[in-house]
């Protein structure tokens, strides 16, 4: 479904024919092979794969540049505003984290009089403590409309954006749509990648992708100002393991899907890195907390620094 640019390429006639072809119908490929087939043929990842047809065309950039380019845009687009929305509910709940240690201090104090006076053992108490507990946060998320599953609302937009993107770029990259959409993928990499069809076989962008997806994971765990629980050390390791584990995934797949997955990455770090700002932070009516600081790029280098200085003598 990519749209070769020029009159004078040997292309299919329009967007409509590749379209055509990609999407016929089960019967269009020798039906569809398993859940990664169908999903390569779904509606979403042919729209994907228009979306990048119609950047290039209006663009005229080639190929790898139309791959960064379009990971630049969805970025910014689609995962920018709710990455601020989601900043600003997380600000909002850790406001809210004194008026609840308040309330859980009152509320400790009368089921422990309450209990003493109707005999309650201490397995009752902690039950009627953590059942009315559960009540008021819940009436403080619904007052100030910032329940903690919102702030996986980026997460649920961002995966599929990125699974269909990535599938759309493999059906380019594996002549599904023709081997004329093929042909400029094998002629449309730069530097090192000529060929976007093919795995990189450097390594280089996969190692790349690695270390930028481990550079996010060190930053924001480095920038943790409460005690982490266990439950947060294991989500950050999890992290780390797919960092790791995403790079020879990225040595097996089309250059193009690893540039896409690295300029993704990128973008991504970029935009958390601004919403660190103080001023970005106040024009998207992010409530100031109390970890907020006004130098958090100095805070992050400092954080880091300090965290490898002091594992590298301690071995």
């Amino acid at each position: 479904m990519w749209r070769l640019a020029r009159a004078g390429a040997r292309a299919p006639p329009a967007l409509a024919a590749a379209a055509a072809a990609a999407g016929a119908g089960p019967g269009g490929h020798g039906g569809p092979e398993g859940w990664y087939e169908w999903a390569a043929q779904s509606a979403p990842v042919h729209w994907a794969e228009g979306g990048l047809a119609a950047l290039q065309e209006a663009t005229g950039l080639p190929c790898w540049a139309a791959i960064a380019g379009g990971a630049a845009v969805l970025r910014t687009a689609v995962t920018l505003p709710l990455a601020a929305q989601q900043g600003r509910l997380l600000a909002k709940l850790e406001n809210l984290q004194p008026e609840i240690k308040e309330l859980a201090k009152r509320l400790r104090y009368e089921v422990s009089v309450r209990g003493k006076q109707l005999g309650w053992s201490e397995k009752v108490a902690r039950f009627h403590f953590s059942r009315n507990m559960r009540r008021v946060v819940t009436e403080l998320y619904v007052r100030d409309n910032c329940h903690p599953f919102k702030a996986t609302l980026l997460l649920w937009v961002q995966i599929p954006v990125w699974v269909c993107v990535s599938l759309a770029l493999r059906n380019c990259s594996v002549g599904a749509l023709g081997s004329a959409v093929q042909e400029q993928f094998s002629s449309g990499g730069a530097l090192w990648f000529t060929d976007l069809t093919a795995p990189d076989s450097t390594w280089i962008l996969p190692f790349s992708l690695g270390l930028v997806n481990l550079l996010v994971v060190e930053i924001f765990a480095s920038q943790k100002t409460m005690p982490v629980s266990r439950f947060q050390k294991l989500v950050t390791n999890f992290f780390r393991l797919i960092s790791v584990v995403m790079i020879p995934i990225a040595a097996t797949v089309p250059s193009s899907m690893a540039l896409y997955w690295l300029s993704s990455s990128l973008v991504g770090l970029s935009h958390n890195l601004l919403l660190r700002s103080p001023t970005f932070r106040r024009l998207c009516c992010i409530p100031r907390t109390k970890s907020d600081s006004d130098t958090p790029y100095r805070d992050i280098m400092a954080a880091l620094a300090a965290k490898y200085s002091f594992r590298k003598q301690h071995h």
